[in-house]
């Protein structure tokens, strides 16, 4: 395992390599995004894996989150090596945007400005998550990145950013890693109290319960009738296509049920797929 620092070592590692971009305090859902990457840079005899941590400041809405998002570098690299990484790139915010941070801001995807789900309620993330990847894809130049889907509405930005610039990397989405409850698994988990980890596991379970729902309007009122139980009010909870994130219509040929909601004072997200049951 190498850790590198400085864009000037990355030259003898970028391309061909299957790459994982993160923000650090990497748990098992990492790990696997990781598995799975090795498995791709395998199979296509890419160089191997590389792993970015980066603590990104331009995609934060609020500088509390950002001041208390676990640092834990020593660990994480320790998580990537285990799983199959060669390199760790951990650049510092001057290296990431040597002209400052309202730099290079680019010209958003429709996924990350209409579908009035993240894009709306945490104004400007995207633009920060649009920044800080396309940066690390010029810098790291990989043949294919790998990403969580329980982002969800941010692997279809990434998706549709890369198709925009024509970019030819390969984008993978891997499923949801979860407890054995149902949770999803997530960075910010750690900060639930004792209470709020049981009544968190409602968000996964109301989206299990979508499932038997005839039509989206009805899905929508199966998740948060379930989320109400435990005292959460939703943000959202919809079902929207899943390529575009918009209402869907007759001709979507793919669903997704996504929830956000605060369970205390932590903020969760979750999707899974839903079909079309009328």
């Amino acid at each position: 395992m190498r850790v590198i620092h400085d864009t000037s070592e990355l030259a003898a590692v970028a391309d061909r390599t299957a790459f994982v971009p993160t923000m650090g305090a990497l748990h098992r859902g990492h790990g696997e995004l990781v598995r799975r990457a090795d498995q791709i840079s395998r199979s296509k005899a890419l160089a191997g894996v590389l792993v970015s941590v980066f603590v990104n400041p331009t995609q934060f809405n609020e500088q509390s989150d950002f001041a208390r998002y676990p640092r834990t570098l020593e660990a994480d690299v320790a998580l990537a090596e285990r799983a199959g990484a060669a390199w760790v790139f951990a650049p510092d915010v001057a290296t990431m945007y040597p002209a400052g941070l309202g730099a290079g801001v680019p010209r958003l995807p429709a996924t990350a400005t209409k579908p009035g789900l993240e894009d709306a309620l945490r104004p400007g993330h995207f633009a920060g998550v649009c920044q800080v990847v396309g940066r690390l894809f010029e810098l790291v130049r990989p043949s294919v990145a790998v990403f969580g889907e329980k982002d969800w509405q941010q692997l279809a930005v990434i998706r549709e950013m890369t198709t925009m610039r024509s970019l030819p990397i390969e984008i993978v989405g891997v499923p949801t890693v979860r407890e054995d409850d149902g949770l999803a698994l997530s960075s910010r988990n750690v900060f639930l109290t004792p209470v709020d980890r049981v009544r968190a596991v409602a968000i996964s379970r109301a989206l299990r319960e979508s499932a038997n729902a005839r039509a989206p309007s009805e899905a929508g009122l199966v998740m948060r009738r379930i989320l109400a139980e435990e005292g959460i009010a939703p943000e959202y909870a919809v079902v929207r296509d899943a390529n575009t994130l918009l209402a869907p219509t007759e001709g979507t040929r793919e669903h997704r049920a996504l929830i956000a909601a605060r369970v205390g004072n932590v903020r969760l997200i979750d999707n899974a797929r839903w079909a079309w049951n009328g």
